[in-house]
């Protein structure tokens, strides 16, 4: 009696990610670089969801934090002799992205810069909800009443990075934080800060939940900024518009409204350089060196 041989056993393969196509691209009139330099354009940055990153670095530290890229487009002049950039443009491949071998003409149309970068990523967009982000004790969380320029913003987010602030929060009206601008100005912070965007009512409404001190900066401030004890509970900072501050409502929800002496002959700071004393005058308990 013969024994029937058993059945093979199927052995479960891994999930694969299938590779990127390759592609050269020589005229600024090609409809993939029309697509791209389209996301200069905030409707179409809100449309598509997608963003762009310039320059190998920034491209890499997105790649490094886990971002997911749709196209990456390099230089096929320092393509051959850059291993750097060899290497990130496999990686783009293996991870089912596009790789766009681009002319110089092409990446200064999309950068529009003379001088471009040997990288141009296009990424999808990720933010965060408010609610997420809880900082803990000693901690703080960074929340931005309209503001309105994106290099203010950009330095604020690389800031809150250099700090480790929990997140940046983004109130109302603001500028996008996904803006070819902003996100230079970020220095690739914009790929290691947690970034909320809601309205001042939800704002507001979790202002109500949030278990630890709220400090705005304001003219009406009577209380110096270094006074608060910032190492005893979790902080909320709220800053204000560039010109005209922080809203009533949001001045109206902090705990404590503080002011940064000043003895010269301006009369206010930069929105970005006066968040950065705040920021790291909330963390000087936690920062060592």
């Amino acid at each position: 009696m013969t024994e029937t041989p058993a059945a093979p056993r199927r052995v479960r393969q891994p999930e694969t990610v299938a590779p990127g196509r390759v592609k050269e691209v020589t005229s600024v009139s090609n409809p993939i670089v029309k697509d791209i330099r389209n996301l200069a354009l905030k409707k179409h940055r809100e449309d598509s969801g997608l963003f762009l990153a310039e320059g190998l670095k920034l491209c890499i530290d997105a790649l490094e934090a886990g971002w997911r890229i749709r196209t990456l487009l390099v230089s096929r002049t320092l393509l051959p002799e850059n291993d750097l950039l060899q290497r990130t443009a496999a990686r783009t491949v293996a991870a089912g992205a596009d790789l766009i071998e681009a002319s110089d003409k092409v990446l200064a149309a999309i950068s529009r810069r003379d001088n471009p970068q040997s990288a141009i990523g296009v990424f999808e967009q990720q933010t965060s909800r408010v609610e997420a982000l809880a900082p803990a004790k000693g901690g703080v969380l960074v929340a931005l009443d309209r503001v309105r320029d994106p290099g203010n913003l950009g330095t604020i987010l690389r800031t809150a990075d250099a700090a480790g602030a929990a997140g940046v929060v983004l109130v109302g009206d603001c500028v996008d934080p996904f803006s070819l601008e902003a996100v230079r100005a970020t220095m690739g912070s914009i790929f290691a800060v947690p970034v909320a965007r809601c309205d001042e009512a939800a704002f507001l409404r979790f202002r109500q939940s949030f278990r630890g001190q709220v400090v705005g900066t304001h003219m009406r401030g009577t209380t110096d900024f270094r006074a608060p004890d910032y190492a005893a509970k979790p902080t909320l900072l709220l800053m204000g518009n560039e010109q005209s501050g922080l809203s009533d409502a949001l001045a109206g929800a902090c705990d404590t409204l503080v002011r940064i002496p000043q003895s010269g002959r301006a009369d206010s700071l930069n929105l970005a350089v006066a968040t950065a004393l705040m920021i790291f005058e909330a963390r000087r308990g936690g920062l060592t060196l």
